[in-house]
Formats: structure tokens, sequence, C-alpha cells
């Protein structure tokens, strides 16, 4: 085993030749078409970029070259290659997407992929810019396809080992975006190598003391631990001889940023990171592994806690392998990782080693990117949520980081399917990540064999069964208090808004119809004899509905007014209405009269529910008398053979009318409540109260019912009202 090199400046790079990049896809790739495909990408890009220079100096195409090194490390198939050299030739050059139709059509998908990231980010250019709806467009465009990820990968390492030849401020820039965006879907995928470099690199331009501080302690380290190392290594080594069992080892230090993370996120002294140092046995079966782990165990003291079988549950990326960490008797502390051949590749490429590059393998991009989401779960909820129908960016991106790069804990179903879940989910969110339609049956969860209800946190290894009800309402707004996903709480959001736009709607579609009963009736029509009228496909067409709901759904929005439609149908009434035949008498407690005009008939208009104190006028009905109306309600404002003035009673009694009032808000948690707050302080009855989420802008639409003495009393309302926190607009409603 090697001795342990002291930590070097992470960006101190060697430029690589083509021909040492052909060196190593020559290993893997034998087939004379396939080497061609990467030979002519990269003459091609040559004579693209000839006289391009990048910041640091050095001639463009030894970055696409650097880029392609990257990948046949990753052992990288022909196309995915001539993908990498070819990634800029259309953003950089006069090239278009046509003139690489040449090497084929997945070389023109990922090209064009990485093309659209790329002219996304020179739009935004300033540090300010690189928010949420950035990041959301970059991993649009990578869902689709892995290939695009992993040279979009490969493209930022190489760019951050370069980061020194750009201004500071760029290069924090760059350093924020990689940790918030490239590092964690390297971590997801499982490519290790490329993942810690990212990381560390971020942190030398972020953090410049605090790297430097690392860096010494772990060289210290090193130099304080090699020979205890070492001993350990051979006594190991000696005893696993004898054991005739096969392996290797080497030995490995944790990344800077590793150590970063435990020190100032989670606040460990250094002494307390035992595994800052650590072998690694590389064996060849599973039982190998467990038996090397008996006999580190039975020679050394395993620190308490540190024991974690990842070969048993492997991590959502992929990753297997044995840690433990030990006493070495001689006051140092050393991790141990054991794994077969196969694990140490993934553990360090990640789906890169899983799918490596094989001729004649009949390579099917499709059957390849189904197979990863098979395996990489997170990666099929990465293309889900892409897929989602939502324009927030930061809703997707805090679906991004907190439901899939912080998903730690491990739940099963009872068949034995790996679920991950952030910390704190709950059943809920278990059911949620299995299917909609599971989660919206839900009523209950069976937990490691007990009863539980929805709102209990789940733990690595739980059990969780989800029961079902076919009868079962759906999600309500307590499930929202449950609920820790954003994913599950962006689906119940909108269960709810549909169903309370569902609800809105029949509402509006009954006052629609009555609406029209009101004006029919005039006419001496009733409901029977008008549904025949208005179920008409030429009623339908003349007013651009597709069936009676719809028609009675747009008379309620006033338009068209029922005026309009009696208009269209040619209705005329049958006798000319004079007041001197009216014969119903006026209530006595009718609050309003007409002078000189006897006993008549007088009601308020349900329309625009005119109360004292409103500017009102009178319209002539056939048969019912006269409806009062307010001056500016649009069912009478074009009227004028019909209209007769009228007046409020000076000695009105103390009586309440009804008015229908809407009220536009920003969203917000406890809205409803306060709003019903104010009308409770100022002693105001409500009979009816609905609000109404517009998912697109985050705004509420409140509509109620309420009681008033008069007008001066309404305004008073609307004052109050209009102080509630998020409130901006009140108006009354006229139907």
């Amino acid at each position: 085993m090697e001795a342990l090199k002291e930590q070097s400046k992470p960006n101190q790079i060697k430029l690589h030749t083509f021909d040492e990049v052909k060196e190593k896809y020559y290993v893997y790739i034998t087939n004379p078409k396939s080497r061609k495909l990467v030979e002519d990408a990269y003459e091609f890009a040559k004579k693209k970029h000839e006289g391009q220079f990048r910041r640091s100096g050095e001639p463009y195409i030894h970055h696409l070259i650097e880029v392609c090194y990257i990948l046949t490390e990753l052992n990288c198939g022909p196309t995915t290659l001539a993908a990498g050299l070819l990634h800029d030739v259309v953003e950089d050059t006069d090239t278009t997407l046509d003139d690489l139709k040449i090497f084929g059509d997945d070389v023109c998908m990922i090209v064009d992929s990485l093309t659209k990231i790329q002219r996304l980010k020179l739009s935004h250019r300033k540090e300010e810019d690189f928010v949420a709806e950035d990041h959301r467009k970059i991993f649009l465009g990578m869902a689709k396809d892995v290939r695009v990820i992993v040279i979009k990968l490969a493209d930022r390492l190489h760019n951050m080992r370069t980061l020194d030849s750009l201004p500071e401020n760029r290069q924090k820039t760059l350093a924020k975006e990689t940790l918030e965006v490239f590092a964690p879907i390297a971590h997801r995928l499982g490519i290790n190598t490329i993942k810690s470099e990212l990381e560390d690199l971020s942190l030398k331009y972020l953090e410049p003391e605090k790297y430097n501080e690392i860096n010494s302690l772990i060289n210290k380290r090193i130099k304080n631990g090699q020979k205890s190392l070492d001993n350990f290594s051979k006594r190991v080594a000696d005893i696993l001889f004898k054991q005739n069992i096969p392996f290797q080892m080497e030995s490995r230090v944790k990344s800077l940023y590793s150590i970063y993370r435990k020190i100032y996120v989670k606040h460990h002294k250094p002494e307390e990171i035992f595994d800052l140092l650590a072998i690694r046995i590389i064996t060849e079966t599973e039982l190998q592994c467990y038996e090397i782990l008996g006999i580190i165990h039975a020679t050394y003291t395993p620190i308490p806690g540190r024991f974690k079988d990842y070969i048993a549950m492997p991590k959502p990326n992929m990753y297997q392998s044995l840690h433990t960490c030990i006493l070495s008797g001689d006051g140092n502390t050393f991790e141990v990782q054991i794994r077969t051949k196969d694990m140490d590749d993934v553990a360090e490429s990640g789906i890169a080693a899983h799918w490596r590059y094989k001729e004649g393998s009949n390579y099917s991009p499709k059957q390849e990117q189904k197979e990863i989401e098979e395996k990489l779960h997170w990666l099929r909820d990465l293309v889900n949520i892409s897929e989602e129908d939502s324009d927030n960016a930061k809703e997707y991106m805090n679906s991004l980081s907190h439901d899939i790069f912080e998903a730690n804990v491990y739940c099963f179903t009872p068949k034995g399917k790996v679920i991950d879940l952030p910390a704190g989910s709950t059943p809920l969110d278990f059911a949620y990540k299995i299917h909609t339609g599971v989660a919206e049956k839900a009523v209950g969860a069976i937990v490691n064999n007990s009863m539980v209800p929805l709102n209990t946190e789940l733990k690595t290894g739980d059990i969780v069964e989800i029961k079902t009800s076919k009868s079962s309402q759906g999600p309500n707004e307590d499930w929202l208090k449950i609920a820790t996903t954003n994913f599950a709480r962006s689906h119940i959001r909108k269960f709810l808004a549909k169903k309370n736009a569902d609800f809105l709607k029949n509402d509006k579609i009954a006052k629609g119809k009555q609406i029209c009963l009101d004006a029919f009736k005039a006419y001496d029509i009733g409901e029977g004899e008008m549904e025949q009228l208005l179920n008409n496909q030429n009623v339908f067409t003349n007013f651009k509905v597709d069936d009676l709901d719809n028609l009675y759904l747009m008379v309620s929005n006033k338009n068209p007014t029922p005026g309009a439609i009696i208009d269209f149908l040619n209705i005329k009434p049958k006798e000319t209405i004079k007041l001197n035949k009216v014969e119903k008498v006026e209530s006595n407690d009718s609050p309003v009269y007409v002078k000189n005009a006897g006993k008549i008939a007088i009601s308020l208009a349900s329309c625009c529910t005119p109360i004292p104190g409103d500017e009102i006028v009178g319209y002539i009905t056939k048969g019912k008398g006269i409806s009062v109306h307010r001056k500016n309600c649009p069912n009478i404002i074009n009227e004028s053979k019909r209209l007769i003035e009228v007046f409020w009673r000076d000695d009105l009694n103390k009586n309440s009318y009804p008015v229908d009032i809407k009220i536009e808000c920003n969203d917000r948690p406890n809205l409803l409540m306060d709003v019903m707050n104010a009308l409770s302080q100022k002693n105001i009855p409500v009979t009816a109260i609905n609000a109404h989420l517009h998912t697109s802008t985050r705004e509420t639409t409140i509509t109620a019912t309420i009681y008033v003495n008069n007008a001066s009393q309404l305004q008073d309302l609307f004052n109050v009202l209009k102080n509630v926190k998020n409130v901006n607009e009140i108006q009354r409603i006229i139907h």
C-alpha cells in the first residue's frame, strides 16, 4: 500500500493531448467506426474553434480535450465522447445543429440540450441573476438523458480547475452555483471522484481561509498518523494472508469539503473526526467482505455507533460498502471500508461504472435511460418533477434540494422496495412517493406492524404500508400540516385548488341559471320552457359555448346578459305593463316607496342587492311590480322606458340586508381566519363564505354573503377589512 500524500492545491492540473485521450478510450473502444466518430468530432471541433482562446490563455480546443479526457476516465461511449468534444460548437462558432447531423441524431440531441443550458447561463452574467429559475432550466435540460448530465459535469469540473483565470466575483459565483447545482447531482449519480473535486474546488474559492486551515489539518494528521496507519495496514494484511482471503488495500483521505461540513456545519471538533484517515480493502465476494469485517472487529476495538452496512442497504446512488471505525491501540483512529471490486467501481464512478460502454451490446440510449431511472429512483423523481406543469422556479428548486438531494431516510414497502425520503417525512410523504392515487385515498398507515396516524415521523428501516379507502374524500387543509416534502405538498395544494374550483364553478352555474329564471319569468316563461329555448345549438353557437351549463356560467360572469339571450331568441312581452294594473300590495316593511303610485309591489333586486344609502332606481317588471336596483347595476343601465324614480323611506326600521362581496388578497397562512375575525369584530352576520387560491399568481379570492343595515355600515366594514394584512381590494358583487 502506498503512503498517503500530503494534500496539494486541487487546481494544479496537467494539460492532456488528444493522443492521450485516444490512449484512454482505445482500451475499451475497439470498433474502427466508433473510434472514427470520436476522431472526426475532434477534427471538426479543432477546425471550428481555431483562433479561439480561453481566459487562461491556452487554445480553446484544450478545454474540449480535457472534457473528453474526464469522460474517458468514466469509460463513456463514442457518442458521449463525440458530444463532449462538440458541446460548444453551436454556441461559440457558426455551426448549426444541421451541420452536426453527420455525427448522428444522438450527438445532435445531446449538443442541443447542452447549448440551451449554456445560452441560459450566458444571458445571466451577474451573481444575483443565478437564481432558482436558472437552476430549474439547467435541470430541465439534463433530466431527459443522463449523458447530458455527465458531459455537463465534466465541463463544469474542468472549468472549476481553471477558475484562477477569472475575476474574483465570477469565481465566487461559479463556485456557489457548483455547490448548489452540480456537486449534489454528481453525488446522487454516485460519481464520487467528480463530486469530491467539485466540492473541494468550490470551498477553495468561497472560504479560502477555512480551506487552507483544513488542508493544514489534513497534512498534519497524515504526517503524524502515517506510521500508525502503515502498522495497522501491515497487521491486517498479515491476518488476511493467513486466512487465504484475496484482497487489495489502499489508503484514503477524507475530502476537504467533507471535513469542512463536519467542523463548521455539524460543529465537531477536529479530534472527533474518526474517519479522516482510512484504509479501503477490496475483495472478491460479499461473503468475504463480512469475513474481513469480523476479523478486524476481533483484532481491534470498534468505536460504538460507527458501523454502517451499505451492502445490505445501498444508498440511493447505488453505493455499497461496509464502514467501521476502530481504535488502532496507539491513540489513533481509522476508518475501514470493505467492498468488492464491482462495488468499488460504482463507489468511485457511480452510474458510469454500472453502464460502462460495452461494444457489441446493442446499445440503446432510451433503454439505458429507463434502466438508470429504475436503479436510481431519485432520477425518475427528477424527471417527474421536471414534467410537472409548474412555472414556480423556487418551488421546483426547493423540491429538488429538499426531496431529492437531502433524502437520507430509507424506508421499505411491505414487498421490500426502498423508498428514500428527507428527514422528518411522514407516511403521507411516503404515500405520495409511491403514487398520487394511493396518497389521495390514504386513511392511515401501518409502520412495523403497528397502526399509526399519518403524521408519524418515519425513520430509516421502517416498513410502511399505506391503508386506503375508496370512500376517502381525499386531501384536506390539515394534510398540508402533515406532509413535509414539497412534492407531496404541491399535489395536495393542486387537489384542494381543483376541488375549490369545481365548487365555485357549480355555484356560478346555479347563480347563472337563477339570473336567467328571473329574467324569463318577466315574460311568463317558466323553467321548463326556458331550458327548452336555451338548450339549442343555435344559442350555443351564437354565444360560443359548448352546453347549457357553460351558458349559465357565462351569464353569471355577465357575458352575455339574460337580455342579450332574450333578444337573440326574439322573445317579446305578451302585454304592456302598467303600474295601475299591478294588484300585488307592497309589504308594510318595504324600505322603498314610489311617489304618488299608490299601493304597488316593490322588491329589492337580487342581482345588485341595494341597501339603504345606495343610489337606486325602480324597474317595472311584469306581474311582480317594481324591482329596485342600484343605479350602476349593469342589468338595467341600458334601460330607459321601464325605469321609474324610487326613494328610501326616512323612517326605516333597523333591518339587515344581504350583500355579496369579493375580497382580492395575496395568499398567506391564516388569511381566511383573519378575515372572519374582522367580520366578527364588527358583528356582521355571514351566511356563506368561500376562498379560491389562484395557484399561478398565489393570489386568493374570498367571496362572502353578509348582512348589513345600510351603506354606511358597509363602508365602515370595508375600511376595517382593508387593514387586514395582504388584502388588496374589496368590492360588491353584481350578479
